[in-house]
């Protein structure tokens, strides 16, 4: 009879969600993983098979959870511009205790060009949020709070593109006030 487990699952995902956050698949190797969750290797392999199986996981858990917040914001009754402010910010004013940049961009320089299968999930991810965003600018220009000559998939574009951008500005060293001017350039664009 297999001994039950003596650690929250949940608890050691979110550690090495951080660890891969903080250093990337390629340099996260399995003795951080072991450091971050306080497991021990045969634990880790165990309960998730291999070190690409526990980022999969890791990834899919971001992106699930983060995802899940942009959805709610776009959907939300307030003015598009409003909701693009927020959106911009969460990138100027991350939360102190995150790693910096977003998991799911740096995944996407690090693997998106050699490793297809993560490639197609941040794909998806992206297409989602690129998704509600573009709806929240096309009902934003029915309402009159964008122009009529403004197109809701470029402005999609182009403030995934901004806040991405900012996202690896900030992993590269940028300084709050640089970010700052990214977003403000990008809202008043809108």
């Amino acid at each position: 009879m297999p001994r039950p487990r003596e650690f929250d699952e949940d608890r050691a995902l979110d550690a090495a969600m951080r660890a891969f956050w903080s250093e990337g698949y390629e340099a996260t190797s399995t003795q951080d993983l072991c450091e971050a969750t306080g497991l021990g290797r045969s634990s880790i392999y165990n309960t998730f098979r291999s070190k690409r199986d526990l980022f999969e996981q890791a990834l899919t858990r971001y992106m699930t959870e983060r995802t899940a917040t942009t959805l709610a914001l776009l959907a939300d009754a307030r003015p598009v511009r409003e909701k693009v402010r927020t959106l911009l910010w969460q990138s100027v004013d991350p939360p102190e205790d995150d790693p910096l940049g977003c998991l799911v961009v740096n995944s996407l320089v690090e693997l998106g060009p050699r490793d297809e299968h993560v490639a197609a999930l941040l794909r998806t991810d992206q297409d989602r949020r690129f998704a509600a965003l573009r709806d929240a600018f096309t009902a934003g220009r029915a309402a009159g709070e964008v122009a009529a000559d403004k197109d809701p998939a470029a402005l999609a574009h182009f403030v995934v593109s901004s806040i991405n951008g900012m996202r690896v500005m900030a992993r590269a060293g940028a300084d709050r006030a640089t970010i700052e001017s990214v977003a403000r350039t990008a809202l008043s664009a809108i």
